[in-house]
């Protein structure tokens, strides 16, 4: 019998949701805030969590990761009364189950519900079974974790796997854990880096030649196909490859059969072809720039390396693990650090991702070498300046915003802030019909927050 942990205020779907899980032989809690549910959810085991996106204290999509860091790391199906792409794109990212509204049929919630279950049954008799080997990748947030799960189902297989995602995110870390936990594991991990293939020599580079294929080839020479036989093959940044190659590399995949440059014998090489580009190569085959069959061939699985502003929790592990790395290479004790310093690299968006986290600890290694702590001070000027910029240009725009024709802004600022108060509270609490549930529906304030607010703004408490 599972548990099922249901959070939303609104108690007719609560209870619907209840008795279909009840008649199915499960076990059914409810919890009607997001406070609720977070203190069920850490306090006992549940399997699954039907959680809503509105909630009276909170937005449910920006608790999703802690539900699912809990303990019992529970299955999340997102169910709302007010269905948005966007927050359906979130949720599925996030690693939630699935995104349904609350006019879903019950057949449809029932069935949503059945296959959740049956897939957490099949995961943790995986996980009793394998474990996976995760070759540096570092994070535990939720979104790592998804990615974790897709590498490992990915191991399990010799299907090609394509690896997507912007430039610093890791993918080549991917693509060697998934080789370190194949059947391939004992093979070779032979990289090709398709945006650095010389166009001249590009076929004998993979295909290899035979002595005097060419001017110059002065001897036999075994191409990086061939060097892959029994292991992994891994075209990183694929997206580069040339046209007429990716016609060549067509057949080998198809067949693993290939000829080196200048010779009449068909050799074999049994590879796991492993693929990684932060390109949209869809669009270019849409284009003509990118063959659609190959592209066919190649993401027989695809994965995303998530960005590093999509799972900023693991920053902090990112940075403890590289720290310390980078202090024990140079034979230096393990350095503390200022709360502020944490903060700052919480605060910046890494555009570079990882590899830029990575290589601003390095330059902040150089400059603290000989100092005990770390603080903000020791970051690139590059960053502070572009972290105190954007506090201003927020604080600047909150106030332009803010200003009317009447030269509102020339006043004294608390002034001006309790009249802009009193403006956006009147016209929420008219708007909304004096009814809080719906004002704090409009705008996305707690109902403690609220109520203190119009409390200090001198307004009457509403029914």
């Amino acid at each position: 019998m599972a548990k099922i942990l249901i959070i939303d205020d609104d108690r007719t779907i609560s209870n619907m949701i209840g008795d279909m899980v009840r008649e199915l032989g499960h076990d059914a809690v409810s919890s009607f805030t997001l406070k609720e549910g977070l203190m069920a959810v850490g306090s006992e085991s549940c399997d699954v969590v039907f959680l809503d996106v509105r909630l009276p204290d909170g937005n449910g999509l920006e608790v999703l990761p802690r539900i699912q860091a809990s303990p019992s790391a529970p299955e999340v199906i997102i169910i709302t009364g007010f269905g948005d792409p966007n927050g359906a794109e979130l949720a599925i990212k996030n690693g939630a189950w699935d995104y349904i509204e609350k006019t879903s049929s019950i057949k449809t919630i029932t069935l949503c519900l059945v296959r959740a279950l049956q897939y957490r049954e099949a995961k943790w008799d995986r996980k009793a079974l394998v474990v996976f080997k995760r070759e540096n990748i570092i994070g535990r947030s939720a979104r790592m974790a998804s990615c974790i799960e897709l590498l490992a189902q990915a191991a399990a297989n010799n299907t090609s796997v394509l690896i997507t995602g912007e430039t610093g995110t890791g993918k080549e870390l991917f693509a060697l854990a998934i080789h370190k936990n194949s059947s391939c594991a004992s093979g070779h991990f032979v990289t090709v880096d398709c945006a650095a293939l010389p166009a001249t020599i590009v076929e004998s580079i993979l295909f290899g030649h035979e002595k005097g294929a060419f001017t110059g080839a002065d001897r036999m020479r075994e191409g990086l196909i061939g060097h892959a036989d029994g292991g992994t093959l891994f075209l990183d940044e694929v997206g580069e490859l040339p046209l007429a190659v990716q016609k060549s590399f067509l057949r080998v995949i198809e067949t693993h059969h290939y000829r080196p440059l200048g010779s009449k014998t068909e050799l074999k090489s049994d590879f796991r072809l492993l693929s990684a580009t932060n390109r949209n190569l869809a669009e270019m085959a849409k284009s003509g720039q990118f063959r659609d069959d190959f592209l066919f061939r190649l993401r027989g699985v695809t994965i995303e390396a998530p960005p590093l502003r999509e799972h900023p929790e693991d920053i902090r592990e990112l940075f403890f693990h590289y720290m310390t790395r980078i202090c024990e290479q140079h034979a230096i004790e393990s350095k503390g650090f200022s709360p502020e310093f944490l903060e700052v690299l919480n605060a910046y968006e890494w555009p570079g991702n990882v590899r830029e986290l990575i290589h601003t600890l390095e330059r902040v290694f150089t400059v603290a070498r000989n100092e005990p702590t770390l603080y903000p001070k020791h970051l690139p000027l590059e960053i502070r300046i572009k972290l105190a910029k954007a506090s201003i240009m927020n604080i600047g725009t909150e106030i332009d915003n803010k200003k009317d024709d009447a030269g509102l802004g020339h006043m004294n600022f608390q002034i001006f802030r309790k009249a802009m108060y009193q403006e956006y509270l009147h016209n929420l609490m008219g708007q909304s019909g004096n009814n809080m549930k719906e004002a704090c529906r409009i705008s996305g304030l707690s109902r403690s927050h609220l109520y203190a607010l119009l409390k200090d703004q001198g307004f009457s408490k509403p029914d």
